[in-house]
């Protein structure tokens, strides 16, 4: 049986103004081999053109629970704070998720946003990866009715980005 994501209070699909799931299973990586490219945020932009000026509080090499830290994608600069971080352990996914937002509390501008991660490994060999976010506010509206959906491409991006550097470093050694 494969894993879900933990939605916080506010936050749970359908009843958000915008939803996006994207997920892929490759052979060859484990979740082990994953996690350091999505915990090392600074290295987001090296796989993931869509994002860019990653800033973690001074001092701080990787994502922490509770951290606040800045990055910009879709181009909106987004301010986010991990609520959720487990690291792989055998038998168990891997978990990060945060809330990221933009604009004024109360402005037309305002996007509230839950990110999450579940790494997992699954029997052969391979590893599944799955990412979904939720979103609040008019700028939530306007993505949702886009065509294409920028969010399902955005993501689709991140996750191969992602599977490419972990299987680069390992000598390209993995199936999609």
């Amino acid at each position: 049986m494969m894993n879900s994501i933990v939605w916080p209070a506010g936050y749970l699909p359908g009843e958000t103004d915008n939803f996006c799931s994207n997920e892929v299973i490759v052979k060859g990586l484990s979740t082990a081999e994953v996690w350091p490219y999505l915990v090392n945020a600074d290295e987001w932009p090296s796989y993931y053109a869509n994002s860019s000026d990653v800033r973690l509080p001074e001092g701080a090499k990787q994502l922490q629970a509770n951290m606040v830290f800045f990055f910009k994608t879709f181009g909106f600069p987004v301010d986010a704070q991990v609520l959720e971080l487990v690291a792989p352990q055998a038998g168990e996914p891997a978990r990060i998720a945060w809330h990221g937002w933009a604009g004024e509390v109360g402005s037309a501008e305002r996007l509230d946003v839950h990110h999450a991660w579940l790494i997992e490994d699954l029997d052969g060999g391979r590893v599944r990866i799955l990412t979904q976010e939720t979103q609040l506010g008019q700028p939530a509206k306007a993505l949702a009715q886009a065509k294409p959906n920028p969010m399902i491409n955005g993501h689709q991006d991140w996750l191969e980005g992602l599977v490419a550097a972990a299987c680069q470093a390992k000598n390209g050694q993995c199936l999609s």
